[in-house]
């Protein structure tokens, strides 16, 4: 460990336990010295001054190794557009954040750990800078898009489908950020739930979560005809260019990647032998199933397998994803693709290594740690360092 990393980590460590304190000081310093920046910011702050210090925890962690680090600020600068945030702000926020470090770190502040913070934070601020740039020239911070279907699939379940004003291209397995109306300069994350279409047009299954102010306004309060903004599609959980046969494991609203690139495998003219596993807690949480029925009739090499866990009026499969998955037969020669709630990605994962699935032959979106974001859904991390 260089010494500056291991200075910012040990006085990192006295801020952490009073996170919530140190990110309400950090907001009164930024906005008092620059108001104009409240703008740029949700209306309410509670849930973004979690997000705030989750952020500066992950990249304090993250000195150590500078290839993750490097990923992880390009991806945090590229989020950083759809907010309006300039390179002009940085200078800002970082005056603000080693004021906020100063504070609560007391006594163990000194000339030594000041000038530690000041050159990570500019390191930081660099790569954020970069990356946004760079992305700049090939693509907009945001799109707007029309919401062309609503379709209520259960009480707190719809799937909607938008339509772009401008194009959007994106890969099978990505995920976009998506702002409402109702919420302005709050932004989410949802996987898209289709292959691209010669329309333009993508769908997002969106379950309504407590506390989950876009996930609720998406499920609730729109309607067709209703503008809502897009942020750049990004995520790693693409198809594979591989005739190789196919696991996939959905759980929830976890689906909608995996469709996606079912969709797009199955539109590539291979042929592969593709098991999907869809899973849910109760059976009326079964939202897609007609369409899979359908895609399974046109595709038989496709065969789908709802399973419900909590139901005990469920006359199909009962279980817990992970354990029907090894109980139905071993994987070592499949492509697995693995999407839903954080613990079943995380139990499904370490069973398929355990059973000799090669490690790069396993897709889900980040690491397993990184899932289970408001949509149900995996995502970069919803994390801020500004907005």
């Amino acid at each position: 460990m260089s010494p500056n990393a291991r200075l910012v980590k040990e006085s990192f460590s006295l801020v952490e336990p009073v996170a919530g304190k140190a990110a309400a000081y950090f907001h009164g310093r930024l906005f008092a010295e620059h108001p104009s920046l409240r703008a740029l910011f949700p209306a309410t702050m509670g849930i973004h001054d979690d997000r705030v210090f989750e952020a500066l925890a992950t990249i304090v962690r993250m000195l150590d190794d500078p290839a993750g680090l490097s990923v992880f600020l390009a991806r945090l600068g590229r989020g950083h557009r759809r907010y309006g945030v300039v390179a002009e702000h940085y200078e800002a926020v970082g005056s603000a954040l080693l004021a906020t470090i100063r504070h609560f770190a007391a006594d163990a502040w000194t000339s030594e750990v000041e000038a530690a913070w000041t050159e990570a934070y500019a390191m930081v601020a660099d790569a954020m800078i970069n990356a946004a740039r760079a992305e700049a020239r090939t693509r907009p911070p945001w799109w707007l898009a029309e919401v062309v279907g609503h379709e209520l699939r259960a009480p707190d379940i719809a799937v909607v489908t938008l339509r772009p004003a401008q194009r959007l291209d994106f890969t099978p397995g990505q995920h976009v950020t998506v702002q409402t109306p109702r919420w302005p300069r709050v932004w989410r994350p949802f996987s898209i739930a289709n292959a691209p279409r010669e329309d333009g047009t993508l769908c997002l299954h969106v379950r309504a979560v407590p506390g989950g102010w876009v996930s609720s306004a998406l499920v609730r309060h729109t309607r067709v005809g209703d503008q809502v903004m897009l942020g750049p599609p990004s995520g790693t959980m693409t198809p594979a260019d591989t005739d190789r046969d196919m696991l996939c494991v959905a759980g929830g609203t976890g689906l909608a990647p995996i469709k996606a690139v079912i969709e797009h495998v199955i539109g590539s003219g291979r042929r592969p032998r593709i098991h999907l596993l869809f899973g849910a807690r109760h059976a009326g949480d079964l939202y897609d199933l007609p369409d899979l029925a359908r895609m399974a009739s046109d595709f038989p090499r496709l065969r789908v397998l709802p399973v419900v866990s909590d139901d005990p009026g469920f006359s199909g499969t009962r279980g817990r994803l992970p354990e029907i998955m090894e109980r139905l037969e071993s994987w070592p020669d499949h492509e697995a693709y693995v999407c839903g709630p954080a613990a079943m990605v995380n139990e499904a994962v370490r069973r398929l290594r355990t059973a000799g699935v090669p490690p790069s032959r396993i897709h889900c979106d980040g690491t397993p740690g990184d899932l289970g974001h408001p949509s149900g859904t995996p995502g970069a991390p919803a994390v801020s360092l500004t907005p």
